[in-house]
């Protein structure tokens, strides 16, 4: 193929000065660039088209795919996340059950849950064994007079949002 000749540029030429370089960066500085001039620089063979159209149709084949690839990843992370717990649920629940094949544990919660004696036992329940500073006061007196307190109700309702969004779950999430 050969090379297409760059069309005229539109700005007028100027009478060429003393100095040549000088010109030149004079030309140079005050030239603006014609775009159809710069284009038709570039040169598409039919390879270079066939290779562009090739990594746009794999850009867009690959996207979507990538994104159902992450979104499987985050559900398999969760889901081991879960297995996780549930092998722990799994070794609790075991440890209890072995507890409770030992006669000596089975005795003690009997005793402890629903009052089991042996026989020929007494047993005395005591049903004020609270310490005193854990018991509720008296009431109060109530006044005759009213006093009037300020209703400064918007903080106290931000301080109740912000503690009820940071909180902790008290349930893991599934």
């Amino acid at each position: 193929m050969a090379r297409r000749p760059a069309p005229p540029s539109p700005s007028p030429r100027a009478p060429a000065p003393a100095s040549k370089p000088a010109a030149r960066r004079d030309r140079q500085a005050t030239r603006s660039v014609d775009v159809r001039e710069w284009a038709s620089g570039i040169r598409l063979s039919a390879f270079s088209v066939i290779m562009l159209s090739l990594v746009v149709l794999g850009a867009w084949v690959l996207v979507p795919t990538m994104g159902t690839f992450i979104d499987q990843r985050q559900k398999i992370a969760a889901l081991e996340a879960s297995i996780l717990v549930s092998h722990d649920e799994i070794a609790a629940l075991e440890k209890e059950r072995e507890r409770w094949d030992d006669p000596a544990y089975i005795t003690t919660q009997a005793r402890e849950r629903l009052y089991y004696v042996k026989p020929g036992e007494v047993v005395y329940l005591v049903d004020n064994d609270l310490d005193p500073a854990a018991l509720p006061r008296e009431q109060e007196p109530v006044s005759d007079t009213l006093e009037e307190k300020p209703a400064d109700w918007m903080p106290q309702l931000l301080r109740t949002l912000t503690a009820a969004g940071l909180s902790q779950t008290a349930v893991p999430a599934q």
